[in-house]
């Protein structure tokens, strides 16, 4: 049986990390793997990039590290997101706590949340800065951009909307990202306790005329829902839900995020 090696981000060659030079936020959440020697593990050889999303699809674990990399290389927009599951952990659960048994679906989806709309938010910010192809082009934007559109195209909206909603998340990438954030929660947390496909589907009907609704089957939402099911406490958490009020009611959510969980 393959043993997966265990790596620190020290140890990894970080893709297009020119595209966030200029996000003071992305230095913060990479410091903070460097500086408590977050592990990541690296698939056997010659394992393909489809069974390397199979892995992190399917063995995904809120309470602990699993993320699974292809190589020694790994992508800067999935550092971040790593971060922020880490932060998660260390704010909610406590660094190293196993959390499985004690955590909530509430907490689950709101760490979720955060690192899926941080890449919205990246998006937001790497627009107008770097370019998706030819010279100093963005490997992130080049692949993110592309993906968003096809569902976006798929729940009905057409090119130019795309583009104009991209423009908004350009204007304002703190905005975006706790609207988005706010979606990917309340999606989540709602769908969670439905108990057949018509709750199901009444449930995706509230959020229907959301800015970021074209954008909402991106995020793999049945996987947490399920993930929540399986390994968390359904009931509602008031402390998760006053997290998620305060984010709704400062002035900047990630400045929230960054003063509380990220010690800045």
């Amino acid at each position: 049986m393959p043993i997966l090696q265990s790596v620190t981000l020290d140890q990894l060659t970080i893709r297009d990390e020119r595209s966030f030079r200029h996000i003071a936020l992305y230095g913060t959440l990479k410091q903070l793997l460097l500086d408590d020697r977050f592990q990541f593990r690296i698939a056997e050889k010659g394992a393909s990039w489809q069974r390397v999303l199979f892995l992190n699809l399917t063995f995904w674990n809120a309470a602990e590290p699993s993320d699974v990399l292809e190589d020694t290389s790994i992508d800067a927009d999935v550092v971040t997101h790593a971060a922020w599951h880490h932060a998660a952990r260390k704010a909610l659960g406590g660094a190293g706590a196993p959390m499985t048994s004690q955590m909530t679906s509430d907490a689950l989806f709101l760490g979720e949340s955060i690192a899926s709309a941080f890449d919205l938010y990246l998006v937001g910010r790497t627009l107008g800065h770097v370019k998706p192809s030819g010279k100093n082009s963005s490997s992130f934007l080049a692949t993110q951009v592309p993906a968003m559109a096809a569902v976006a195209a798929d729940a009905g909206l057409s090119a130019t909307g795309f583009e104009a909603l991209l423009r908004t998340v350009a204007d304002d990438p703190e905005r975006a990202f706790e609207e988005l954030r706010q979606l990917l929660f309340d999606a989540a947390t709602t769908l969670v306790t439905c108990d057949g496909v018509d709750a199901g589907v009444e449930a995706l009907g509230r959020f229907a005329t959301h800015r970021f609704a074209a954008l909402l089957h991106h995020y793999e939402v049945s996987n947490w829902v399920l993930y929540g099911r399986a390994y968390g406490r359904g009931t509602i958490d008031p402390g998760i839900r006053a997290i998620d009020r305060a984010l709704r009611e400062a002035p900047v959510s990630l400045d929230w995020l960054e003063q509380r969980w990220l010690g800045a």
